[in-house]
């Protein structure tokens, strides 16, 4: 029996917000610029990200400096971007530098958030046989390249003694992997929040695994190493990344507020959107960029180096600033329960 195509108008929203963890796109520069001065911090974002959040939580008042909007709708472009002086600093997911390190990019890892992996996923139709990962052997799996969900499948696999050659891969970006999932052509996807609320909510397919005990739950923000070097910038950024502190924390207390602009900014149903805060937004705290961190990204880093889709090792040690750590707590503290 033919599973039905998603309808058209629900990929719109999707076109829209392939986030921080993978993908091949180009940025919309000239955003709103905030604040005042002559210093304008050039900031990288995503539909839905920083300045969504930090306008939601009240965080853009008072700015001693400018702030120029560039939207992204990946990581990997935002950080050629960050590579090329064109952005400051922007946000990403936990493989996004790990992919850009390994191609020698110029970039600093300089603030984290850790959260749940539950809303990190490979999901399968509700028609699937399928109902625990080892059956994923032989089968079809639509994933972006290069996107945490890369990685989390990597993981995953080897958590039930597979690997990424058990399988057939299939990288597709989000938009065109969810018209995949739902018209039939692959068994399964790994994917991230919301996508993986989008499903679940329209009853289209269920979790057969989470990155949950597999990943890290990182996300970072990664700076220019031309922007640190600048006294006035370096200063800005330090504001900056204490007004993104505040606004992730804002969340975990204004979930259904959050929610509600995070719907109108992407295009998302607000229960969609809603579900996806509970799973995963409103999980993230602010942690520092210390070593257990490090380690763990380097983890990533020498696992897609042994799969020779990082063409060379990784020392992520070298892609890292911790001068902005302040007395954040331990990259391992556990994030905030999920209400998802």
């Amino acid at each position: 029996m033919r599973r039905r195509p998603v309808p058209a108008a629900l990929l719109l929203p999707f076109a829209l917000l392939l986030t921080a963890c993978g993908g091949n796109s180009s940025a919309e520069a000239g955003g709103t610029v905030d604040g005042k001065g002559s210093l304008t911090l050039d900031v990288g974002d995503q539909k839905g990200g920083s300045e969504a959040i930090l306008r939601a939580a009240g965080e853009l008042k008072n700015l001693d400096y400018k702030i120029k909007w560039s939207t992204f709708t990946s990581g990997p472009p935002l950080l050629e971007a960050v590579n090329a002086k064109a952005v400051d600093i922007g946000g990403v997911g936990n493989t996004p530098p790990v992919f850009a390190a390994g191609a020698g990019s110029k970039i600093t890892v300089v603030a984290a958030f850790h959260g749940t992996s539950k809303g990190d996923a490979i999901l399968v139709p509700n028609s699937s046989k399928l109902s625990k990962p080892q059956q994923l052997k032989g089968k079809s799996i639509a994933v972006a390249q290069g996107s945490s969900a890369n990685y989390q499948l990597v993981a995953s696999l080897k958590a039930a003694g597979l690997s990424l050659s058990d399988v057939k891969v299939k990288y597709l970006q989000p938009a065109d992997a969810l018209a995949a999932f739902t018209s039939g052509k692959v068994d399964a996807w790994a994917v991230w929040d919301p996508y993986t609320s989008q499903i679940l909510q329209a009853k289209q397919g269920r979790i057969l695994t989470t990155g949950e005990g597999v990943t890290n739950g990182l996300s970072f923000q990664v700076a220019a190493p031309s922007a640190l070097q600048d006294k006035k910038k370096a200063a800005a950024v330090k504001d900056y990344l204490e007004r993104l502190r505040r606004a992730t924390a804002w969340v975990y207390g204004h979930q259904d507020e959050w929610a509600k602009v995070w719907a109108k900014d992407t295009g998302l149903p607000y229960e969609v959107a809603l579900a996806s805060v509970k799973r995963t937004n409103a999980t993230r705290i602010s942690v520092a960029v210390d070593k257990p961190l490090i380690a763990s990204e380097q983890q990533i880093a020498d696992a897609f180096t042994e799969l020779k889709l990082i063409p060379k090792k990784v020392d992520f040690a070298d892609f890292v600033d911790t001068r902005y750590n302040g007395k954040l707590p331990a990259s391992t503290t556990p994030a905030r329960a999920s209400q998802g």
